[in-house]
């Protein structure tokens, strides 16, 4: 690269890292290397954000998220996580819909069962 769009990319630096060439050069390359990265990891922590959401939704109604999904994917449901966690927090009475059909698929969760007696003590 040359000097120019070095000093162009390292504008809004600190210190001497904008305008002294030989420190320009290594901050601006470290930077695209964090962009670089970044730019991945910012799908992993979407991705997991999603799943968070998805999993809040599903607890409301006592199916956690891997058995949901589970229940999802034996329908031949094939929504993204992305519409799934918008659907949980936007359109409730849908994702309830959701839920209620991945349950019927998969009841893998059940409800507690009750214990009498001695063993409700320990």
């Amino acid at each position: 690269m040359n000097k120019g769009k070095i000093f162009k990319l390292a504008k809004g630096f600190r210190g001497r890292a904008k305008n002294c060439i030989r420190i320009a050069r290594e901050r601006v390359e470290k930077a695209l290397q964090y962009s670089y990265r970044d730019r991945r990891n910012k799908k992993r922590d979407m991705r997991s954000l999603w799943i968070e959401r998805i999993n809040a939704g599903t607890r409301l109604y006592g199916v956690n998220y891997g058995n949901f999904i589970h229940g999802l994917t034996k329908e031949n449901i094939q929504l993204n996580r992305k519409v799934l966690s918008e659907l949980s927090m936007h359109e409730p009475y849908s994702f309830k819909a959701l839920v209620d059909v991945s349950h019927s698929a998969f009841p893998g969760n059940r409800p507690p069962v009750k214990k009498e007696g001695l063993a409700a003590i320990l």
